[in-house]
């Protein structure tokens, strides 16, 4: 890795990264909910606009990335090497637990790859974030008909890999602190076969950011929970692609265990 803002495969953030006011940040909500609202509207701003483009896209990624540190949050990142371990599109399917997840990712992947998402009907009519996800020309499901999703996924995502456009999917319903296998659906295995690209297994820990009651982007922080992220090898997709959803299923199911465990531990 030679381009970016993380220069290894790993990246485990450091007593200095939390920076010398941690103990008056740690578990300070209103802090980060004041950080974070700043970059909504300015990045909000910016879409509309027509000026919030790539590079502005991972910037401000990286702005909450260094914000959340700063608010207690220890990252625990591997695998990055497999981000770009080809020239041609991939699809990176991962498990969905919270907000923090879609904010982070642009920061980690965009850089050595353009990519986009695959992101709920309501995420791009909401009134703060809307005019962001619209601008990462993202491919747009409603989540109540799986035909016209799998049609939307399949269309919409041939062209944007057929651009040289990489595609996060989360193929759970909904994010959700429990993974639950019966949940994750083999949208993003169909798409990965019928283009003939490969897929790129992601395991996400994000429980440190919680869902709030009333805006359910501005929930509660837990620094005892360390956010992890965990990129496997890339493969093709052959045959029904059955074995390889339980595949990404298994590398996800085996990540948490591991990660829970640790925190179990503190």
């Amino acid at each position: 890795m030679d381009k970016g803002y993380f220069k290894s495969d790993t990246y485990v953030t450091s007593e200095d990264s939390l920076g010398s006011w941690r103990k008056i940040y740690r578990h300070n909500r209103l802090y980060f909910t004041l950080k974070f609202i700043n970059i909504i509207f300015r990045t909000r701003r910016e879409a509309r606009k027509g000026i919030y483009d790539d590079k502005a896209w991972e910037e401000s990624s990286f702005y909450i990335f260094r914000f959340i540190e700063k608010s207690g949050g220890r990252f625990n990142i591997s695998g990055m090497s497999n981000i770009s371990v080809t020239e041609e599109p991939v699809l990176f399917i991962a498990n969905h637990m919270s907000t923090l997840e879609t904010m982070i990712l642009p920061c980690i992947i965009s850089p050595l790859r353009k990519v986009t998402f695959v992101v709920k009907e309501n995420l791009v009519s909401h009134p703060l974030f809307g005019d962001v996800m619209k601008s990462r020309d993202p491919i747009i499901v409603g989540r109540t008909d799986p035909r016209k999703d799998l049609e939307a996924v399949m269309n919409g995502g041939m062209e944007l890999l057929s651009r040289g456009i990489s595609i996060v999917i989360f193929p759970q319903s909904t994010r959700n602190i429990i993974f639950n296998p019966s949940e994750f659906n083999s949208l993003g295995v169909k798409l990965a076969k019928k283009a003939g690209v490969k897929v790129v297994p992601v395991a996400l820990k994000t429980d440190f950011w919680g869902n709030g009651k009333v805006v359910k982007e501005l929930g509660p922080l837990d620094s005892m929970k360390t956010i992890c992220f965990r990129f496997g090898e890339a493969f093709d997709v052959k045959g029904s692609g059955k074995d390889e959803n339980q595949k990404i299923i298994d590398f996800i199911q085996s990540s948490l265990l591991e990660w829970q465990e640790k925190d179990s531990r503190k």
